[in-house]
């Protein structure tokens, strides 16, 4: 195995070797040689431990470069548009978190809300603002088309993604606290999403909050309630289904980012370094944000560093279909997916610095209820 992974390394330097004298002769000439590069680095990056959660990212950015270079292909077959299976999709995945879940999750709010208030109500405050000012920004100062920028206002008013509780347990935080809080704030999202989305994108875009709360039901609330009650009824028998949901979901996301990239192409190629500069910042943003609004309410290390996650990641899945839903896949979706992307990488990177730091050690105040320090 070790052979095989040097061979793959060695073909990757020679890829992007390729890739690089290809550039000489334009852009256009480099396709074949990026793609292969992307497979190869995503293949010998399963090489080490330390560089293998690297892999479904770099499969990421290699997706949403085939889509940039053969966009043809990806946006529809004979009469079929693609972009049709976005919210089937979005609903598998939705489907794929719920058998996750389970009743006992939100138990916690019961017995410890201080946290679980603080993450929550943090999340939905920080991420939400941030993003209006950062679109507010790109519209009025670098001119940027209205409908993209309120792209970054919708991945701003979603809720965390199960991406989120992944990132929690790699990175020593609280991964129960981190589980409930992605539970109760997809709960809440059929409310205060299209609330906040009427609120602050109002101005730059059409909103209709009515029928974005169906669709969030459509799309999220209902796809969890049976994933929930099928991991109920099921118990052990699920096992099986619970072990194949999360490489469904993978691909599901990775085909939603290609259907999105292929049908904003000519925006992405626009406003896209733009775009991805603001939408890191965003992500960021959140991540710092929220460790420092859970250390002003006085919540030890393992706590804040869930907080800042559970701010910093959104469910870009949702967003995406939203923007499908609203039929402006080509610019509201643009920031959600390039969003998407960047979170998976700022999140592994974070986890694996935080994974070689033990948190400090507990208060004698209870870490989830700062309220009774």
């Amino acid at each position: 195995m070790k052979f095989f992974y040097k061979v793959t390394i060695a073909l990757t330097i020679a890829a992007l070797v390729a890739v690089l004298i290809m550039l000489s002769k334009g852009l256009e000439h480099t396709g074949p040689y990026v793609l292969t590069f992307f497979v190869l680095l995503a293949v010998s990056l399963c090489s080490s431990p330390k560089t293998k959660s690297f892999a479904y990212t770099v499969l990421i950015f290699g997706a949403a470069a085939m889509a940039l270079y053969y966009p043809a292909f990806f946006i529809s077959y004979g009469s079929f548009k693609y972009a049709t299976l976005i919210i089937p999709l979005i609903q598998l995945i939705m489907f794929g978190m719920g058998t996750s879940m389970h009743y006992q999750d939100f138990l916690g709010v019961l017995k410890s809300p201080g946290g679980i208030i603080i993450g929550v109500v943090s999340h939905f405050i920080i991420m939400p603002l941030l993003g209006f000012s950062i679109a507010t920004f790109s519209v009025k100062l670098a001119g940027m088309p209205a409908e993209i920028a309120a792209g970054i206002i919708l991945i701003g008013c979603c809720p965390n993604g199960m991406a989120s509780n992944v990132v929690s347990y790699l990175a020593r935080a609280n991964l129960a606290l981190s589980v409930t809080i992605t539970s109760i704030s997809t709960m809440l999202s059929p409310v205060l999403t299209p609330f906040l989305m009427n609120l602050l994108a109002g101005p730059l875009i059409k909103i209709d909050p009515w029928l974005m709360v169906a669709d969030i039901f459509k799309m999220v609330m209902i796809p969890i309630a049976l994933g929930v009650l099928f991991s109920s009824i099921a118990k052990k028998r699920s096992s099986w289904l619970k072990r194949i949901m999360p490489v469904i979901s993978m691909g599901g996301i990775i085909c939603i980012i290609i259907i999105i990239t292929a049908a904003g192409r000519e925006s992405l190629l626009k406003v896209g370094l733009l775009l991805a500069v603001l939408v890191l910042m965003h992500n960021i943003g959140g991540y710092l944000l929220g460790f420092w609004s859970a250390k002003a309410f006085g919540m030890e290390e393992r706590d804040c560093r869930t907080i800042a996650i559970e701010v910093g990641m959104q469910n870009g899945g949702m967003a995406a279909g939203l923007a499908k839903a609203m039929g402006k896949i080509a610019t509201l979706g643009l920031a959600p997916v390039i969003f998407s992307t960047f979170m998976n990488i700022t999140g592994s990177l974070l986890a694996s610095y935080w994974h070689k730091r033990k948190p400090g050690p507990a208060h004698k105040a209870t870490s989830q209820n700062p309220a009774e320090a």
